[in-house]
């Protein structure tokens, strides 16, 4: 088993690095399905990056308890410096996902955005089934991520474009995963249904809406 990429180094640049490779493509997949957050009142939040997102969920929901688990201290840190007047709000996890348990079940909110692509196939469902344990019913998953649309788009740009950014954060970050997992029929196989979908850039982005399986 490898070791976690060690992300501590970005996490006070990690927003201008957005900026510059995709703008503000990457946050506008991150609040896609942001409306469907409002009754939720337990969150776990996998890999948030500098917890913008997180932020703006505490911002916008008042009620709402979040556990944050990352394999960066240092992302962390930023994560409850952003949440602000928040941040009793949420319980930060300085944790290796493909091993961390939650202390209690029944979240009704689950968040990985641009977190699956780091993790093999297999990782991903060992995963997915954990979260699927933990969920309450009626829980909902907002996933974001890259994928490699068909057709010449897919070929041409957005597979070299991916290549060339697991081969970057590789390089930054010790990132042993080179290849997006099959992470959709890796979810679903533990129980959960694609209930919406948003593109951009022709595919090459993808915000989901996952549902628990009846």
């Amino acid at each position: 088993m490898s070791v976690p990429p060690n992300f501590d180094r970005l996490a006070k640049i990690y927003r201008w690095m957005e900026l510059v490779s995709l703008g503000p493509l990457l946050w506008r997949c991150r609040c896609a399905f942001l409306g469907q957050i409002g009754s939720r009142r337990k969150a776990l939040v996998f890999g948030d990056g500098d917890g913008r997102f997180t932020a703006k969920v505490l911002a916008e929901n008042s009620l709402i308890l979040i556990d944050a688990v990352d394999a960066s201290a240092a992302m962390l840190a930023e994560l409850k410096r952003r949440a602000g007047p928040n941040a009793s709000r949420v319980t930060p996890h300085l944790a290796d996902a493909r091993f961390w348990m939650p202390n209690q079940a029944n979240y009704d909110l689950i968040v990985t955005h641009f977190f699956l692509d780091c993790f093999t196939t297999e990782e991903v469902e060992s995963i997915a089934a954990r979260v699927r344990a933990c969920a309450a019913p009626g829980a909902i998953w907002i996933v974001s991520e890259f994928s490699i649309p068909g057709g010449w788009f897919g070929s041409i740009v957005a597979r070299p474009l991916v290549a060339f950014l697991y081969w970057a954060f590789g390089l930054l970050t010790g990132l042993k995963t080179r290849a997006v997992p099959d992470y959709r029929d890796a979810v679903a196989r533990v129980g959960f249904t694609l209930a919406g979908e948003q593109q951009r850039l022709l595919g090459l982005l993808v915000s989901e809406l996952w549902l628990i399986s009846d």
